[in-house]
């Protein structure tokens, strides 16, 4: 199949803001972009190639439109490994196009599967790297549950014309409330308390240096939706709200700089996506440089923080205190310093789940894939 050739947009905020674009390739013309905050959209249309054109003599017909599948085609949608309670959406999906929907089980399999793959749905616990794409020459579409795509090689995607499409915003407000949750607890030094009572000990002096709610100084990093939930959640208990984004200048809250809202917080919430100006932002230097006392939750990305760091300058007592749902690897090592380090709270990157959230993610998923099955446009495009 040949397919159109897809340009990279330059320049994204958190809330996934794209550029409009527009680029021809093989009579294919595609638009795509957004306004901020909104969905990304790529349209798709087939022109009748000019007079003395290459392959013009074929002639067009719109209704065999190589862009578009029936629910007579024949292919696959492989599902990378997952631990959804259930693929029901995703079967009925497949036999209703006439599909085969190949869950694989593990990601060798998965990587061994992608040649004959039409569709790709892809989970957190897998990978497309760059070595992956010359092999996926049947695949119309990445789809990627949920909003992260730090797992996918989006530019070789780009590459070899395969649209990448998220699904954002099913879990908002249950990763914004599992943060909130966890800087609370953190503030209100619970874990030192708790961990008071499990050695057979009592006060001491856990809780001297906690401040009261009505000043509480808030450092939220990123406003995106996750980020500007979690910010009115802290300014609704009057706690005080201070934000950065460098795509956000104004807001519901007072937006400030980077060193500004590091250094003068005590509860720093991340909420970024990850990237090369992203990856370890979270240093040992910028650590040394946070108010003592400080608290770091991190619901959002694991590369946004030096973990080895982190556990260090919670074994010091600068940083009083951390909650991580999300690590740079994931299973977390045995031997993880976080592990064994003091005031943390550690769940293993549960914060999205919740009752409706797993039919939310699957439904927004099989949602794409339809778009794609149907040559509808694709939206939440990130190529």
């Amino acid at each position: 199949m040949n397919r159109p050739a897809i340009l990279a947009m330059a320049g994204s905020c958190t809330c996934g803001s794209l550029a409009l674009g527009h680029v021809s390739h093989g009579g294919v013309s595609i638009w795509y972009g957004s306004a901020p905050c909104s969905r990304v959209v790529l349209e798709i249309t087939r022109r009748r190639p000019p007079q003395g054109v290459a392959g013009s003599d074929r002639g067009y017909d719109d209704e065999q439109d190589e862009h578009t599948m029936t629910r007579d085609a024949q292919g696959t949608i492989l599902v990378a490994p997952h631990h959804f309670p259930d693929l029901d959406r995703e079967q009925a999906l497949a036999a209703e196009f006439g599909y085969t929907l190949k869950p694989a089980a593990d990601t060798e399999a998965f990587r061994e599967a992608l040649p004959e793959a039409d569709i790709v749905m892809i989970t957190p616990y897998a990978k497309l790297t760059a070595s992956d794409f010359p092999s996926m020459t049947k695949c119309r579409a990445v789809i990627r549950y949920g909003i992260g795509y730090d797992n996918i090689d989006v530019a070789a995607a780009t590459e070899a014309g395969i649209p990448v499409s998220i699904v954002p915003g099913t879990a908002s407000e249950e990763v914004a409330s599992h943060a909130f949750a966890m800087g609370l607890a953190l503030a209100r030094r619970l874990p030192a308390g708790n961990a008071a009572i499990n050695n057979l000990g009592w006060a001491g002096t856990i809780g001297y240096d906690t401040p009261v709610l009505s000043e509480l100084e808030v450092g939220v990093l990123g406003m995106g939706r996750i980020g500007q939930h979690v910010a009115r959640m802290y300014a609704a208990v009057g706690a005080r709200v201070r934000a950065y984004d460098p795509f956000v200048t104004d807001s519901f809250v007072d937006m400030a700089g980077l060193e500004t809202t590091l250094g003068n917080s005590d509860v720093v919430s991340l909420h970024l996506p990850l990237n090369e100006d992203t990856a370890n932002l979270i240093s040992t230097d910028v650590l040394a440089a946070m108010r003592k006392g400080t608290v770091i939750v991190n619901v959002s990305r694991g590369g946004l923080i030096d973990e080895v760091a982190l556990a260090g300058a919670l074994s010091s007592g600068h940083i009083a205190g951390a909650g991580i749902d999300t690590f740079a690897q994931e299973p977390l090592g045995a031997d993880h310093p976080l592990r064994s380090a003091p005031n943390a709270i550690l769940t293993p990157h549960i914060a999205w789940r919740s009752n409706r959230s797993t039919g939310a993610l699957q439904d927004g998923a099989v949602e794409r894939v339809r778009l794609a099955l149907t040559g509808q446009p694709l939206i939440d495009l990130v190529n």
